[in-house]
């Protein structure tokens, strides 16, 4: 029999940090421990979602076995709704879809917007899982600037710039995701401007909208947004320490209707999944209504880590970066030579056993390198990782 060739659209399909998983795996299997720096799960790292999630759905158990709405149960959606109108937002439980996690909100919210060479713009660094879509869809990648120089500020130019004909919105990943980076509420109406300008909707990803550490306010898109329709996507993988029960949504708001046919379509392509998680539904409930000292608590051991994070890399001869205001991650700049950061990221991993995610993986500023890395393991860890990175690169590249 033949052998069965994967679909042509799935060829430059990519996720940066799932696709150096292998060569973990051939280091592990060399004998060698793995520290992982790579992955934005708390859970791997000595975090707990927090137990009143977990009592909510051992007291609803029942309603977690069955079927669920597809578009997500009523005490979800009002659950979003009232934590995004606490935010800024004008909205009803009617404007809110519930997803399993935010990645599947990503990824069919694009199905429901795109055609085959169509695009959106997308941040520059960015989330692989946007860009992945968008190759699977057979869209145009349309990427845009931010400034590294200036804590990560969108530039204005490069984004006014990318815009084309078959521009069909802007997406924004505030707080970022490689970078931590915030932006700002001038920089915000800036893109607003813009979005108006040209008749675009935008796409906010807030996911990380909680792990804010004090040095910039973030604004949600709400707030600055009047009358131009925009969709905000999160959900309690990451504020809530809750990746596994898979709860994400998006919530639009759109005062002139003009998202109504799309968001119809969005709708279609959910019902085709037959069924919400079960146990997300009762957990987004859990967490939007009850109790948030974990999350001062999580601030605060992330910011001690992250002050740690900045120190070490920047004392570290040939890597510098900026402080991320928020999230976990950090987006060092390589200042030496490499042949690529992904080639960078191998070698470490193979020599050291520290893992990296490559800066090429998430987009970066033409000429440079970097990579992401998660500061969420304890000090103890980090502390160690830093002083095998410094040894390699004096080793290597001195």
């Amino acid at each position: 029999m033949k052998k069965i060739k994967a679909a042509g659209r799935t060829r430059n399909v990519r996720h940066a940090n799932r696709d150096l998983v292998p060569f973990a795996e051939e280091v592990e299997k060399a004998g060698k421990k793995v520290l992982y720096l790579n992955i934005g799960d708390p859970i791997k790292y000595g975090f707990r979602s927090p137990e009143h999630l977990w009592q909510a759905v051992n007291a609803r158990r029942e309603e977690c076995e069955g079927y669920t709405n597809a578009l997500g149960s009523d005490g979800a959606r009002k659950a979003v709704a009232n934590y995004a109108n606490r935010k800024g937002a004008r909205i009803t439980k009617d404007d809110v879809i519930i997803f399993a996690g935010g990645s599947e909100a990503i990824i069919l919210s694009l199905q429901a917007l795109l055609n085959q060479d169509e695009n959106i713009l997308t941040p520059k660094p960015g989330y692989s899982v946007y860009n992945g879509e968008l190759n699977f869809l057979g869209c145009e990648i349309n990427e845009y600037d931010s400034i590294e120089e200036e804590d990560w500020r969108v530039d204005i130019d490069a984004m006014r710039k990318a815009i084309n004909k078959k521009t069909k919105a802007i997406a924004l990943i505030n707080p970022n995701n490689p970078t931590g980076a915030v932006l700002s509420k001038k920089n915000l109406e800036e893109i607003v401007g813009i979005a108006g300008e040209h008749s675009l909707p935008i796409i906010s990803d807030e996911t990380y909208d909680e792990l804010v550490f004090g040095e910039e306010e973030f604004t949600p898109i709400v707030k600055v947004a009047k009358e131009l329709p925009v969709m905000s996507l999160s959900g309690i993988s990451k504020s809530f320490l809750a990746p596994g029960f898979r709860g994400g949504w998006i919530y639009k708001q759109d005062p002139q209707g003009v998202l109504d046919d799309y968001y119809e379509g969005l709708k279609k392509l959910c019902r085709l999944r037959l069924t919400n998680v079960g146990l997300a539904q009762v957990a987004i409930e859990a967490a939007l209504n009850g109790p948030k000292e974990h999350i001062k608590e999580t601030v605060e051991t992330l910011r001690k880590r992250r002050d740690i994070t900045y120190k070490r890399l920047n004392e570290i001869q040939g890597l510098s970066c900026t402080k991320p205001p928020a999230t976990f991650y950090t987006f060092p700049k390589i200042g030496f030579k490499v042949k690529s950061d992904k080639d960078f990221v191998i070698e470490l991993l193979r020599e050291t056993g520290v893992l990296l995610v490559h800066g090429e993986g998430f987009g970066q500023r033409k000429g440079t390198h970097h990579f992401r890395m998660v500061f969420l393991p304890p000090e103890e860890t980090l502390y160690n990782c830093f002083d095998l990175i410094e040894k390699f690169i004096k080793k290597r590249y001195d």
